[in-house]
């Protein structure tokens, strides 16, 4: 079986920075694209950014400059770091990753539970 976790989510004040991570476990081959989406109350989930196993990273204009995305392959590991963050980034953000798992029947596209970000003085 296969599991992506997030962490680091938060309250922050605007101008703030944070540091998000997702952790993929389980019987894991390898991990093609990941990727950070978010959901605001409201609103559809979006694309913030993603990579690909190679390292190119590519991001929703809303958030260039600001965030920059990361992925440590040893380690099954993505990173989101949000800087300068502002109100409207407040949503929860979601680890996605397409995988393949030693067990053919676990290979596929994952989801993490979510981890909220609150962006508030």
């Amino acid at each position: 079986q296969v599991q992506l976790v997030e962490s680091g989510g938060g309250l922050v004040q605007p101008g703030g920075s944070l540091r998000l991570s997702c952790v993929a476990s389980g019987s894991i081959f390898s991990i093609n694209a990941m990727g950070w989406y978010r959901q605001a109350p409201g609103k559809q989930r979006e694309l913030v950014a993603g990579i690909s196993s190679n390292g190119m990273s590519d991001y929703a204009d809303s958030v260039k400059g600001r965030f920059t995305v990361s992925r440590d392959n040893a380690k099954n590991t993505m990173y989101l770091q949000m800087n300068s963050l502002k109100p409207e980034d407040t949503a929860v953000y979601y680890c996605n990753a397409d995988l393949q798992s030693w067990s053919s029947e676990y290979s596929g596209d994952y989801w993490g539970q979510g981890t909220q970000v609150t962006v508030s003085s």
